[in-house]
C-alpha cells in the first residue's frame, strides 16, 4: 500500500511526460474494449468481443488512413498548390 501512491505518481508524470499520439482505432485498443464488453455480456464472449472490437478497430484505422491521406493530396485552398 505504500507503494501504490509512489508508483501512480511515477505513471502519470512519464505519461505526462511522453508526447502524446491520438491515433483512431486500432486492433489492440478496439479489441480489449470489445473483450470487456464480452465479458460482461456472458460467459464465453469475451474472446468473441475481442475479435470482432479488433475487426472493427481495423477497419476505423485503416478508414481513418485513407482520410488522411485525401486531405494531404487535397490542394489547401487559397490559390497555393503547396
Amino acid at each position: 500500500m505504500r507503494l501504490l501512491l509512489p508508483a501512480a505518481l511515477l505513471a502519470a508524470t512519464l505519461a505526462a511526460a511522453l508526447p502524446a499520439q491520438a491515433r483512431e482505432g486500432g486492433c489492440i485498443k478496439d479489441g480489449a474494449a470489445g473483450a470487456v464488453a464480452g465479458h460482461f455480456v456472458g460467459s464465453g464472449h469475451a474472446v468473441a468481443g475481442a475479435a470482432v472490437g479488433c475487426a472493427v478497430g481495423v477497419h476505423r484505422r485503416h478508414a481513418a488512413e485513407r482520410r488522411e491521406q485525401q486531405q494531404q493530396q487535397q490542394p489547401n485552398g487559397n490559390g497555393n498548390n503547396g
